[in-house]
């Protein structure tokens, strides 16, 4: 059989015959099928619930999905979802967001979004004083605050405005709430309702059976529709497509973020050799410029500190490279 260039119908089809029980609910597609729909609006405030915490008396209570219009326009959204807008019993607004990608500037964009929402009531004839509160909740499939940073942050962390000398808290008007999944500690079963949460992200996709630990509402509910089974073959193919697109952008981000550490050393070791007085031929350049291996570029940054010339700060290079003047 013939296919042409860039069809990857013969691929989807083959894909088929391999479907899991579950699909990943980190994906654009299935998060928006379980949690952006008029059907499963119940799954949508249960989430919200868990992962705020909140009691009987500021439970999420109504849930108004944002139309495509309302839908922010912004390119780095397209392997996330903020589509939702939540009002809980007092009138406080939330911003739902699923985050696979660790974009540059993700927080700056949060901050953006929430601050819009918060702005945007204005646009409906609303005067300052009857502005409602907005809550930002983001799902990361990444730590934005690294466990190894101090002070360490948790898995679910909540942020809002803190006056620095005393501590005191204000300006709650913005808060922000963060599910960083990196961080559950699978070395044990899921017992609070954020843990079953994190895990019902985490590893939906690589489940075989429902497991006891979620085998209540909602989260029974939530892996419900994300049965496979449930999908038509055009829902099907419209997941793979998207979780292939994903794989492209996760290369696409891992290989500039390397090739951009990559130049940044290049410029430093020119910068460290002509404040030094060392001047660089064109064939040192030439070998600069082809090395691609991070850790030899390291080491040549290392070496330029002290080298006395070129030849000793590019010195010893790695098997397979060609030595300076060579």
């Amino acid at each position: 059989m013939e296919v042409a260039r860039g069809d990857i119908r013969p691929r989807l089809r083959y894909m088929n015959d391999m479907r899991p029980l579950f699909a990943d609910p980190k994906t654009d597609f299935v998060f928006k099928r379980i949690f952006g729909t008029e059907e499963h609006k119940p799954l949508l405030m249960a989430l919200l619930n868990g992962l705020l915490e909140l009691d009987e008396a500021h439970r999420v209570v109504e849930v108004e999905l944002l139309s495509a219009e309302q839908r922010p326009k912004v390119q780095e959204l397209k392997y996330s979802i903020v589509d939702v807008k939540c009002t809980d019993a007092r009138g406080t607004h939330y911003v739902v967001e699923m985050q696979v990608l660790n974009v540059e500037g993700f927080e700056k964009r949060v901050v953006y979004n929430v601050a819009k929402a918060y702005t945007g009531q204005l646009d409906a004839g609303q005067r300052y004083p009857d502005l409602d509160d907005v809550i930002g909740v983001t799902i990361c499939d990444f730590e934005l605050w690294p466990q190894r940073e101090a002070p360490g942050v948790p898995m679910l962390s909540r942020w809002r405005m803190q006056e620095q000398h005393g501590g005191a808290r204000g300006l709650g008007q913005l808060q922000f709430v963060f599910l960083e999944l990196p961080k559950y500690d699978g070395s044990r079963p899921p017992s609070t309702v954020v843990e079953k949460w994190a895990y019902f992200f985490r590893e939906a996709s690589n489940l075989e059976m429902v497991p006891e630990v979620l085998a209540e509402r909602p989260f029974k509910d939530a892996l419900d529709a994300a049965r496979v089974a449930r999908f038509t073959d055009e829902e099907w193919d419209a997941y793979v497509r998207a979780g292939m697109a994903l794989q492209d952008e996760r290369g696409a981000l891992s290989l500039a973020r390397k090739e951009g550490k990559q130049e940044g050393l290049r410029a430093s070791i020119r910068r460290i050799l002509h404040k030094r007085g060392l001047v660089m031929g064109p064939l040192d350049e030439a070998r600069l410029e082809g090395c691609t291996q991070l850790a030899t570029l390291e080491r040549w940054l290392d070496q330029s500190l002290s080298a006395t010339d070129v030849s000793e700060a590019l010195g010893d290079g790695a098997p397979g490279e060609p030595s300076p003047g060579a």
